[in-house]
């Protein structure tokens, strides 16, 4: 009997995907120690979007809220999402910064590290995989899975056999806007296990309703994990329902390892939040929706509602069809990058402005820039010149890796600045991915404590 395994998403893609990350630890914390009781592959709990989120919006320290899951699920692989380059920000770091991160993380509880880049660039990936095996970790090197005149079969193909190459133990289809098809899925995950003997996990989500048999049809072809969410989290821009494919596969005799009684109690847990943020207007029913447009314009969910956001903000929803046609004509520019963080924001940017000014590339933010300087690493397909021309205009390109050409005292620099503030490495780390907003949150953590020991003393 073949196994298929899964991994649950609630704790962070889901959440990330339906109600943009705003899950704090207290609202899961009591769920937990179920968890990990579920027989799960592992549990992707951190990275993404998250770590930003928890210091930006729900005040808590990301590494402590690492360090507590570790503690309520001994027994569950914990896994996160890394950026490759950019770790879990929004440009490239020096090679010191990811190694540094990518140590921190496993130090303080991850087991696997899910590693993409946005570009499928694999010199962007070498260093944080290095790191990840080195530290002794899972790496699970990931493909930013996208259709386009440049993304082929065998050019995936390579890109695994690269990964191999650099250690990775698994292989991720990473199909973030849900647009890989049943057909498309068979084929990948059968060329692949035709190049490399390696798992294969497949990642995707419900937005354009594929999610579902384009999972059985990966399994079909030899797929051995799957990402799932726990149903009160699952669909629309999530991932398919854990529950649903749990049973789904045991009927067709698989094994799935998992405790029907486990998963019925986390929905159970899970519905009622679900019901809260569907009140206060966090979770939007547009994406819980099926929206196959997803199929022509390949702009993820996230990327969607940054879109509507953008547009609602400046008061022109109207033009939210223009932009959605200017999308994939900023893409083509810019050699078909695949629509991921932080390409889809880039491009997704872009496309607003160009709509709105009425004139292409008129106004061109400092990302694209830095995106058509190279800064960002290989492009898919080379950039259109004209357009590269009309954004930099006599300024060359870099060549070779821009990694390579920062500063190797980042980290030294950071801890000097902020002296007592940091308590330890991990804080200067926040700091670097996010200075305004981890410098923030360190002020808030000071007064909270100096409150408290008020409080202590007035009670004496």
């Amino acid at each position: 009997m073949k196994k298929v395994q899964f991994t649950e998403t609630i704790l962070r893609d889901a959440s990330q995907s339906l109600v943009a990350t705003r899950l704090s630890y207290d609202q899961f914390e009591p769920i937990l120690s179920t968890i990990d009781k579920a027989g799960y592959y592992s549990v992707e709990c951190w990275g993404g979007a998250t770590f930003d989120v928890c210091l930006r919006f729900l005040n808590e320290d990301p590494w402590e809220r690492l360090r507590k899951f570790r503690a309520a699920m001994p027994n569950t692989k914990l896994q996160m999402l890394l950026r490759g380059q950019n770790i879990l920000g929004y440009k490239h770091y020096s090679d010191d910064i990811v190694r540094r991160f990518v140590r921190a993380s496993v130090r303080n509880g991850i087991d696997i590290i899910r590693i993409f880049d946005a570009l499928n660039d694999v010199e962007n990936l070498k260093v944080a995989i290095e790191e990840t095996v080195k530290s002794g970790a899972i790496a699970s090197g990931a493909i930013s899975y996208t259709t386009s005149p440049v993304h082929t079969l065998d050019k995936y193909v390579q890109m695994v056999k690269e990964l191999k190459e650099m250690g990775c133990a698994t292989i991720c289809i990473k199909d973030m806007a849900g647009i890989m098809s049943p057909k498309a899925a068979y084929d990948l995950v059968s060329a692949i296990k035709d190049a490399v003997d390696l798992p294969v996990v497949i990642h995707t989500h419900c937005t354009t309703g594929l999610a579902f048999m384009t999972e059985l049809k990966a399994i079909e072809a030899g797929a051995d994990v799957i990402d799932t969410a726990i149903s009160p989290f699952s669909g629309g821009t999530s991932q398919p329902a854990t529950e649903t494919l749990n049973y789904a596969l045991k009927e067709l005799g698989y094994e799935t390892g998992l405790n029907d009684d486990v998963l019925f109690e986390m929905a159970n847990y899970f519905k009622p939040i679900r019901a809260e943020f569907l009140e206060k207007g966090t979770l939007n029913p547009i994406s819980m929706a099926t929206d196959t447009q997803c199929l022509t314009y390949q702009i993820p969910g996230g990327m969607l509602s940054n879109l509507l956001s953008q547009l609602k903000s400046l008061n022109s929803l109207d033009k939210f069809d223009a932009a959605l046609l200017e999308t994939p004509k900023v893409r083509a520019d810019m050699g078909y990058p695949p629509l991921v963080t932080p390409t889809s924001q880039l491009i997704g940017t872009q496309a607003v402005q160009n709509v709105l000014t009425g004139e292409r590339y008129k106004n061109v933010g400092a990302e694209l820039r830095a995106y058509c300087r190279g800064e960002y690493g290989r492009t898919p397909a080379p950039i259109n010149e004209e357009v590269r021309a009309k954004i930099l205009g006599d300024e060359k390109p870099i060549e070779g890796r821009y990694a390579a050409t920062l500063p190797d005292d980042i980290y030294e620099k950071a801890a000097e600045k902020l002296g007592d503030t940091a308590r330890c490495e991990e804080d200067v780390l926040s700091y670097i991915a996010f200075p305004p907003v981890a410098e923030k949150f360190f002020e808030e953590r000071r007064a909270n404590e100096e409150k408290k020991v008020r409080y202590s003393i007035e009670k004496v």
